[in-house]
């Protein structure tokens, strides 16, 4: 059975109705119609209701859901049926086949093509080109068909006017590999007359709407479409098909499949010649009919690539041969009008055959070796007209609803005998069912010497004029008693049938009046022998091809043709032949209106159709006394959660024990049946409490499986996290390890080098010892450091330690601090520095040392300084480490201010190259002062300033605040101002001067 929709959708297969009526059909089927769901499942068939809009129900998401799934797992669907078929054809390599039926307007095309869309996106996961290839030409060739056999009718916009059977051949890996297609009874009248309201086919205005001026214009052809007596009568209607698009499609298609350009161009002229013909008119000078204009002749035989002179011979003149003698007989107007629509109807006819053939030439299975490739299996499509009843029904009528017979009566024979061979597998007892069996209407169209074809062909061999009359009272004489068969001159009460012109048939999908006029001449099919050596003797190869009877001789004897009846029952017989050796499956279309609307359900429309369908006889043979049955296995997967003693898994000895067990437990053994591998199941109510029950269990299954699942998850997610950071702890671990070895292994013996390591590269270490090797290089620079210093004297110490001092306030802020040169200090004392005066600055010192009781002189310089009254004067300073001496060096070195060091708070000097130093005070009396040196000049001697006055500030644990600005901010006597340094050429030497803000020191550019 289908997965269960909910009850406001009906019931999904109709074997489940309470009450197998047509009411309760026919209700359930509106409810379904009107709830959006048009298909509805009956047993393994399929019955589809044309919704007459589009519906998102066939993309790769629907079809990814049907398969490989069973009939009864998911809700009713053509691909269902499709995919049923497809495993059935695949797992048992048996022939399948798929039968859609319906009348016109339906919706049959559409479901082939969905069918076929289903299998193609299925097969060939792999990809593999050469399938692709064959799956695209099986798709395309179906534009390229309904183009040239379906019309627009009163019923439906694409109405196929012919019969389609189409095998799809299948290699044992279950990919398509080739096809075949046999058409029936292409309805070619339509080619010359149409009704009101409907159009000839399609490939007409596709021509003219779609085919560029080029094209039309060498085919002699225009776009107005009510230009041509052929189509005219269609030419204002509205379609919803867009010819001049499709025509694009078509042309596309016809080249992916392999038809050579100039083939496609020997069609379009076929059309052409065809529209011209209808246009080509006869006058009668006298009694001798004449063309009335030779130039359409002219261009009927330049596209059908022949002599006008044999064209025009061919419309007028008949050829018979009398013995040995061959004379040729004039045509009266009237038989030169029928051999004209004749030879259009028949021209088409043969193209469209043609088109048929060449598909089938490029389609079809090639170098196939069953030792090589295994066995190839078929999975046939049958497309073909549903039962028609028209207002006037003719021959055309006549033989569709002949078909109609004879599939309908390989339905019931098929399904039934399935019934009864399942219920004899089982051994279940077998119900008789009544139904109504049409083999007594098959026999009265079919039957040997006394069958309505047989009786017709007799008609059509007699000798001398027989009329449609003479056929009707022929099937009275001989029918006369047969109680589906009836005429007015049979029952003359009968106002319905006319005299001399209707006969009834009563078929199984109601009666059907039928019109005889035209049946001669329709089973007849003639075409003069004229026109077949005209196209035979045609220059184009492809026109020639079609007319192979062409070559024989006019006196040549040949075997009497056989009729257009005849040909189509053999073919039906062929065909049901066909079907029989496969294993069926069914598509049943309903058309829901007449107004192709999508709102309206029209119960008696649909009744007449159900009843003539079949399906409510569908129903009671399927039901045949049990609504539904499956195999144990399957039955056990569903329901087995019912049942304490079959979930999750029984311990019995077998399925169908298991089964047994389940069933008693629900209490339902008195409703069920026990065959060998299967359960049969009588009512519905049964099946739909299990469903139920199965439901309402799987609540909890599912909420105990969703808390197992999250269980299972948590402790999946605790156990990866765990091994995770188990494998991290350790990976980072053999990090530093490694790191660590490599840091051993670059430093080993450093000590012994002469750089102590500073060439040594350090290995890139992990993230987690970033903070790590900064700690490491720092002690590993502490001890290069401590072993450089082993080196140097302790009398450099002090000087060293100023270095390193200046460094660390100056580096980057100043560029040469004076690091490359001994730094003397005291370069007052300096005789070089101070060549006349030192010896007077000596006692000085001695006599402040022995003052103050300072203990080391730090630094002393000559200077140029500036005060706060902008008087420049060349002094000098000295700084030992208790004080910072102001001194007048022209007289002999007077002390002119004294500054205890503990009163200085900082140095201020400038970032380039000059010797400005301010000395700032707690006092706010900064002093201001420029170092220079006289031998050798311009030598920079900031950084050893800064240098001692940082280290001895830091070795008595206070902090020396040095600011490195340009311009310098001071601090006269508590009023602020700036120092600023430019450098000026042939500036001599350093000098201060006043501006607005403080002071200028002019240094020399060069």
């Amino acid at each position: 059975m289908a997965e269960q929709e909910s009850l406001e959708f009906g019931k999904a297969d109709f074997v489940l109705m309470d009450t197998v009526s047509m009411p309760e059909f026919m209700a359930n089927l509106r409810l379904r119609f009107e709830k959006g769901r048009i298909y509805t499942f009956i047993g393994e068939v399929v019955v589809s209701v044309n919704p007459y809009k589009l519906l998102n129900i066939y993309g790769r998401d629907t079809i990814e859901q049907y398969k490989g799934r069973e009939l009864y797992e998911r809700p009713p669907h053509l691909f269902a049926i499709a995919d049923a078929a497809y495993k059935a054809m695949k797992r048992r390599s048996k022939d399948t086949c798929i039968v859609i039926s319906g009348e016109s307007g339906a919706g049959k095309t559409e479901a082939s093509k969905y069918i076929m869309q289903y299998i193609a996106a299925i097969t060939n996961p792999s990809q593999r080109a050469e399938i692709e290839r064959v799956k695209n030409m099986l798709l395309k060739s179906n534009c390229v068909l309904e183009a040239f056999g379906n019309a627009k009718t009163n019923r439906n916009d694409n109405s196929s006017r012919f019969g389609k059977y189409m095998d799809i051949n299948f290699d044992f890996k279950g990919d398509p590999i080739g096809g075949h297609i046999n058409n029936y009874l292409l309805e070619k009248s339509r080619v010359i007359v149409q009704q009101p309201g409907e159009r000839s086919f399609h490939s007409f205005y596709q021509l003219l709407q779609g085919g560029s001026e080029q094209m039309l214009r060498s085919l002699h052809l225009q776009k107005s479409l009510s230009s041509y007596n052929y189509i005219h009568v269609g030419a204002q209607l509205k379609s919803s098909i867009n010819d001049a698009a499709e025509f694009k499609v078509v042309a596309d298609a016809m080249k992916v499949i392999g038809f050579q350009p100039e083939e496609i161009q020997t069609v379009y002229k076929i059309l052409g010649a065809i529209l011209h013909l209808g246009n080509l008119k006869f006058v009668v000078d006298g009694d001798v009919p004449l063309l009335e204009s030779g130039r359409l002749v002219s261009i009927i035989a330049e596209l059908l690539s022949t002599k006008t002179d044999m064209v025009e011979k061919a419309l007028l003149y008949r050829t018979v041969a009398t013995g040995r003698d061959v004379i040729d007989k004039q045509h009266t107007e009237q038989e030169a009008s029928y051999g004209r629509d004749a030879f259009a109807k028949a021209i088409y006819e043969r193209l469209f055959c043609w088109i048929v053939s060449r598909i089938n030439d490029i389609i079809e299975v090639k170098n196939s070796d069953t030792t090589i490739h295994g066995k190839n299996t078929v999975i046939g499509v049958l497309d073909i007209y549903g039962f028609e009843i028209f207002d006037n029904n003719s021959f055309e009528q006549f033989c569709i609803n002949y078909c109609n017979e004879k599939l309908q009566q390989l339905f019931i024979q098929l399904v039934l005998k399935q019934e009864q061979e399942e219920y004899q597998r089982e051994g279940i007892p077998w119900k008789h069912i009544d139904y109504f069996n049409n083999q007594i209407i098959v026999d009265l169209v079919e039957q040997q010497h006394k069958g309505i074809i047989a009786i017709l062909d007799d008609a059509c061999m007699n000798v001398g004029k027989v009329t449609d009359e003479m056929f009707l009272e022929a099937l009275n004489s001989k029918l006369g008693k047969h109680g589906h068969f009836s005429s007015r001159k049979l029952c003359a009460s009968d106002k319905i049938l006319e005299f001399d012109r209707d006969f009834r048939i009563r078929h199984y999908a109601g009666d059907v009046v039928y019109s005889v006029v035209g049946f001669i001449d329709k089973n007849k099919d003639t075409l003069f022998q004229d026109f077949k050596r005209l196209m035979y003797n045609s220059s184009n190869p492809v026109l020639k091809n079609m007319w192979p009877e062409g070559k024989l001789s006019i006196t040549e004897v040949t075997k009497r043709p056989l009729t257009a009846a005849t040909l189509f029952k053999n073919s039906m017989i062929a065909l049901v032949d066909n079907l029989a050796s496969k294993e069926p499956y069914y598509v049943r279309c309903i058309k829901p209106n007449d107004k192709k609307s999508p709102q309206i359900f029209d119960d008696e429309r649909c009744r007449h159709q159900v009843e003539y369908l079949g399906l409510l006889e569908n129903v009671r043979v399927r039901r045949a006394g049990f609504a539904f049955r499956q195999t144990y296995e399957k039955f056990l997967h569903r329901y087995k959660m019912i049942s304490e003693f079959t979930w999750p898994n029984h311990d019995l000895p077998s399925d169908k024990e298991a089964v047994k067990k389940l069933i008693k437990h629900c209490g339902f053994q008195d409703d069920v049946a026990y065959g060998k591998t299967k359960i049969f199941i009588r009512t519905p109510q049964t099946l739909f409490t299990l469903e139920e029950l199965r439901a309402q269990m799987l609540v909890r299954i599912v909420l105990f499986l969703q808390k197992v699942w999250r269980g299972t998850l948590a402790r999946m997610r605790y156990k990866r996290t765990k091994a995770a950071l188990t494998i991290i702890r350790y990976y980072r671990r053999y990090k530093v390890k490694s790191y660590i070895h490599e840091v051993s292994r670059r430093f080993h013996g450093i000590k012994t080098m002469r750089d102590h390591g500073k060439h040594v590269k350090w290995p890139a270490p992990p993230r987690v010892l970033y903070r790590f090797e900064e700690a490491l290089q720092a002690i590993f620079n502490r001890w290069r450091a401590s072993q450089l210093i082993k080196t140097i004297p302790a009398s450099d110490l002090p000087q060293v330690r100023a270095k390193v001092a200046a460094v660390e306030m100056l580096k980057g802020q100043r560029a040469d601090l004076g690091l490359q040169r001994a730094w003397e200090g005291n370069y007052l004392a300096s005789k070089p520095d101070t060549p006349q005066t030192s010896g007077t600055f000596v006692p000085v010192a001695n006599e402040l040392k022995r003052k103050d009781k300072y203990m080391n002189v730090l630094f002393s310089c000559h200077v140029r300084k500036v005060n706060r009254f902008s008087k420049v004067e060349d002094r000098a300073i000295f700084v030992t480490d208790r004080h910072l001496y102001k001194m007048d060096p022209t007289k002999q070195y007077k002390v002119m201010k004294t500054i205890p060091l503990y009163n200085l708070t900082g140095l201020s000097v400038s970032n380039g190259k000059d010797q400005l130093v301010v000395f700032h005070t707690k006092d706010n009396k900064d002093l201001i002062v420029c170092l220079f040196s006289k031998q050798p000049t311009h030598e920079s001697r900031i950084g050893e300033l800064v240098g001692v006055l940082v280290n001895h500030f830091k070795s008595e644990k206070r902090h020396l605040q040095v600011n490195v600005t340009n311009p310098v901010q001071c601090s006269l006597h508590g009023k602020k101002c700036t120092v600023s340094v430019e450098t000026r050429l042939n500036q001599p030497q350093p000098d201060f001067t006043k501006n607005r803000s403080g002071f200028i020191l002019s240094v020399p550019g060069n």
